[in-house]
């Protein structure tokens, strides 16, 4: 479900879904894995705090609490913009003209107004707000489970995709993301984690 509408509700955890242009591999083809985990350190020390994550080879899934007079649209959409900046660089510098041809494509005549010269992604973000325990356990098994799903397989085994939460939850492994469980903002209605 994309979103535009404006989301303010201190306190709250969303699960959100940014997705690459045609569902493009554009985070492994230009190995922009880095780009993500230098927004979440950014959005971390403006008082976010992600609860998990999977970056997957064209689109990225991520369970967030928003803090105190946060911004959740805007964090994301720059997120979006800063990351599109870095990723539009790395395909120039390795000449993939192909791909670059087809995210200029994927412009409107709004976009083209506005200046914008690439599409890399989709307009809008899915951005849902879990509301209890139960709502974010769910969410987390669905992007824990989503590296070793039949249609992206990037790992034989959730635990060692490189770019997921999933081993923080298992081993305490905390990777290159900044990671907060869930249970310490109280939130303790759900099984509780592994699952």
């Amino acid at each position: 479900m994309g979103t535009r509408k404006l989301r303010n509700n201190d306190g709250a955890v969303y699960f959100a879904t940014f997705t690459c242009h045609q569902w493009l591999y554009l985070f492994d083809l230009v190995n922009a894995h880095d780009l993500v985990y230098k927004w979440m350190h950014i959005a971390y020390g403006k008082g976010y705090h992600f609860l998990g994550y999977a970056i997957m080879p064209n689109h990225a899934h991520f369970v967030l609490r928003v803090p105190e007079n946060g911004a959740i649209n805007k964090l994301l959409s720059n997120g979006k913009r800063f990351m599109a900046y870095d990723i539009i660089k790395r395909l120039q510098a390795n000449s993939h003209f192909d791909i670059l041809a087809r995210l200029q494509e994927g412009l409107c005549p709004s976009d083209r107004a506005r200046g914008q010269q690439h599409r890399v992604f989709a307009t809008s973000t899915d951005l849902v707000e879990l509301l209890s325990g139960k709502m974010i356990e769910k969410e987390l098994q669905y992007i824990h489970a989503n590296p070793v799903s039949k249609h992206w397989r990037p790992a034989m085994d959730a635990v060692d995709h490189p770019h997921s939460s999933f081993a923080f939850y298992v081993r305490g492994e905390n990777r290159s993301a900044p990671l907060t469980a869930y249970q310490d903002f109280g939130v303790l209605d759900g099984k509780g984690a592994p699952w």
